[in-house]
Formats: structure tokens, C-alpha cells, sequence
């Protein structure tokens, strides 16, 4: 846990400018989390919908890359389901296909109440 948190930290928008931790990580598996503040709402109070991108976007990056070949979003979708009711977000991988130059996975996004708030498709592309 501490050589990834060590090595991705080094992404310095999602962990300084949005607080998103690592809360645990594995082989090609990753959970995220965020403490909304105000900074990640928007003019209504709900969680703005680039926090929660950039949430699934940083799961996605430390499941793909932990202890793997550097690997890069190619493609990605994101299906907003329902509002953020509590005050943290957790962020969740599932590894779908991993192919030789390619990968697909699969993230939920939940909020501490249980609720589903969003699920993100990504497909990578290995560099290396």
C-alpha cells in the first residue's frame, strides 16, 4: 500500500488539488476515496460531475499501472445514476479484459450511504 501510495502521488491533481486517497490496491484492482467539500460541488450542492470523473479516472490509473506496464485511458464513459447523499465517495475497479496491448475495466462509484452515484467504463492501452 505505501509503494503505491508513494508512487502516485506524484499525480498531483487528483491527490493535492481534489484529496483523493488510496484505501487499498491489489493486482489490477484498486479503491479510491474523496471527502466532499465544497470545493467539489457545484452551484446546486451536488458533487460536480469532473470530481467524480477524475475519482474513477485515479482508481482507474493505480488499478491499471500498480506493479503493471504503463498503461494509458484510451477511451472512457461515464453514466451518472443518482446524486452523492453523504459526504465521501468511494471509487471502485473491476478488472473486465486484460489483453496484451489492451485492457477494460470497470468502476463504481458509491457514496458512504451505499448509493450508487456513477459507473465509468475505461479502456487502456499499454505503453510498455
Amino acid at each position: 500500500m505505501e509503494e503505491a501510495q508513494e508512487f502516485f502521488s506524484k499525480d498531483f491533481f487528483a491527490t493535492k488539488a481534489t484529496g483523493i486517497i488510496i484505501t487499498e490496491v491489489g493486482d489490477h484492482y484498486a479503491r479510491c476515496s474523496l471527502t466532499i467539500t465544497r470545493d467539489h460541488q457545484n452551484a446546486y450542492g451536488g458533487v460536480m460531475g469532473g470530481a467524480i470523473f477524475t475519482l474513477a479516472d485515479y482508481t482507474f490509473a493505480v488499478a491499471s499501472n500498480f506493479r503493471q506496464p504503463q498503461t494509458v485511458s484510451v477511451t472512457s464513459q461515464i453514466n451518472f445514476i443518482g446524486r452523492a447523499k453523504g459526504s465521501s465517495l468511494t471509487a471502485e475497479s473491476q478488472l473486465i479484459k486484460d489483453g496484451r496491448t489492451t485492457c477494460l475495466y470497470g468502476i463504481n462509484v458509491t457514496d458512504e450511504l451505499g448509493n450508487r452515484v456513477a459507473f465509468v467504463t475505461i479502456s487502456g492501452m499499454k505503453l510498455s
